[in-house]
């Protein structure tokens, strides 16, 4: 039996949780959702929002645009917000290869063709980043003209013969072992598992358990064998010597507790000629999904960037 007290505190709590499920599945009425085809024939699902610049917005490695609802809905009254699922991830179509950084780059570019946009702030979290360095790499400037770089940091996989320093700044976590360990156990019986304890551990302790369990169900909408094959290629792309290329500004967002070193991020903006560093702390929400724990500050500091 319930105490009276008990009842009351045990129907907020759920009240609470209900809440917070509804913020993260409900969307906007002036919300659309649609699909474009790339030049290999598949579509590919995204979600928009507003009016105004265009702000483009790719998710990272297994991640989702509904991921970004904190900035669909915190940013259209201002822009035209635009959230992208690349191939096989979320609502897109699943095709059995593409699953490399440059072709995903190209679907960005195909999709800024398609529909027709210019002077596009490019935004990319984590692996997205990777995505804007490719499509830097292959056209350039070519529709956009800033670039949003949310928690990546430039080369994952570390050379055994780097120094010290040279592993702070390229931001390296897996050796050539942990490497193949990783995405041999992503692709095999326990990739579930294998993706349930890397997400958990990608968010402050204060951020609500439910909401943590949700994104990893919205990672496993990339089957995992692709979602391991897309790492190994994420995880062996040296991006260092191309950030001193990009000539648009660029605003680099960091967080104090991420796996990605808060340091390499401040390298990155060393790198960069025109381009503004921002790291978050740990009550700030300060760990690699900070644009989900902080909405609040993230959508503020990308309002400063656009203008």
């Amino acid at each position: 039996m319930f105490t009276r007290l008990g009842t009351a505190r045990a129907v907020a709590s759920i009240s609470l949780v209900f809440a917070s499920f509804l913020a993260a599945h409900c969307w906007a009425a002036d919300t659309k959702e649609g699909y474009f085809t790339t030049n290999d024939g598949y579509r590919l699902h995204y979600i928009e929002a507003g009016a105004g610049k265009p702000l483009v917005m790719i998710p990272g490695w297994s991640q989702t645009a509904a991921q970004f609802k904190g900035q669909i809905e915190g940013l259209s009254d201002r822009y035209r917000v635009i959230a992208l699922d690349m191939r096989g991830h979320g609502e897109s179509e699943k095709p059995t290869h593409g699953y490399r950084i440059h072709r995903l780059s190209k679907d960005v570019n195909e999709f800024l063709v398609a529909n027709n946009l210019s002077n596009v702030t490019l935004a990319g979290h984590s692996m997205g980043c990777s995505v804007i360095w490719g499509y830097w790499e292959l056209f350039g400037k070519d529709r956009i003209s800033r670039m949003i770089l949310i928690d990546q940091m430039p080369m994952i996989s570390i050379n055994p013969i780097w120094s010290e320093q040279e592993k702070i700044d390229a931001g390296g976590i897996l050796d050539k072992n942990a490497l193949w360990d990783v995405t041999n156990a992503l692709a095999g019986p326990e990739g579930i598992k294998t993706t349930e304890g890397f997400i958990s551990g990608m968010f402050t302790k204060a951020y609500p358990k439910e909401m943590v369990d949700w994104v990893i169900k919205q990672n496993l909408k990339l089957p995992r064998p692709y979602a391991a094959r897309l790492l190994f290629d994420h995880a062996t792309n040296d991006w260092r010597d191309m950030l001193p290329t990009i000539t648009i500004p660029a605003l680099i967002v960091g967080a104090k507790t991420s796996l990605v070193g808060w340091r390499s991020q401040e390298w990155v903006g060393t790198q960069i000629p025109n381009s503004r560093v921002e790291i978050f702390e740990e009550a700030e929400g300060g760990n690699h999904f900070m644009f989900m724990e902080n909405p609040e500050k993230f959508n503020r500091l990308v309002k400063e960037f656009m203008g």
